[in-house]
C-alpha cells in the first residue's frame, strides 16, 4: 500500500556521510520532533535529478526554512558514497541532508518504489517530495512517469 497523507512514516534506516565517515540514521533520528521536507530521485547524477531537482532544493534552502522547515533531506536508492559525491557536486552542503536508501527498503516500505529495469536501473524510488511533521506525511507529492512539477522546491514552498 502507497504512503498517504496522515500515515507515519515506517521504520527505517538510511546512510549519510559526515566528518567521521559514512553513519547511519534512523526514521526517528531524521524526523523524529521536527518538520521535514524530504523529496526523492530516481538516481543520483541522473539529468533531471542534477540539473533540476536536487538543484532546486539547494537554491530555495533558505526560503524553505524560513517558513517553519528544520530540514530538507534528499532520498535516492544509491549508496553513501554517491550521494557524498553528488552533493559535492551539486554544493549541497549543509543545505540539504543527503540520505543514501542503498537497498530501497524505505522507498519499498512507502509504497514509492519504481521498476527502472528497463534503463538498467533495477528497483528505485519514485520522484516524489513530502512534508512531514514529527514523523507524520502532512503532504505527499508523486510525480507521474517522466514529470517533474509537483516535487519541485517550489511546489513544496507553496504548500507552506
Amino acid at each position: 500500500m502507497t504512503l498517504s497523507v496522515g500515515d507515519r512514516l515506517p521504520e527505517a534506516s538510511f546512510m549519510t556521510m559526515t566528518a567521521d565517515g559514512p553513519t547511519k540514521l534512523t526514521t526517528d533520528d531524521v524526523f523524529a520532533g521536527k518538520t521535514v521536507a524530504l523529496f526523492a530521485v530516481p538516481g543520483a547524477f541522473t539529468p533531471t535529478c542534477s540539473a533540476k531537482h536536487l538543484p532546486g532544493f539547494v537554491e530555495k534552502a533558505g526560503e524553505i526554512k524560513s517558513k517553519g522547515v528544520d530540514s530538507i533531506a534528499c532520498l535516492s536508492v544509491n549508496d553513501v558514497f554517491v550521494m557524498d559525491a553528488w552533493a559535492k557536486d551539486q554544493k549541497a552542503g549543509d543545505d540539504v541532508l543527503m540520505l543514501a536508501d542503498g537497498n530501497g527498503d524505505f522507498a519499498k516500505a512507502t509504497g514509492l518504489e519504481m521498476d527502472g529495469s528497463g534503463f538498467g536501473m533495477g528497483k528505485r524510488a519514485q520522484r516524489f517530495s513530502m512534508l512531514v511533521k514529527d514523523g507524520v506525511v502532512s503532504e505527499l507529492n508523486v510525480e507521474a512517469p517522466g514529470e517533474f512539477k509537483v516535487s519541485s522546491a517550489d511546489h513544496i514552498l507553496g504548500q507552506l
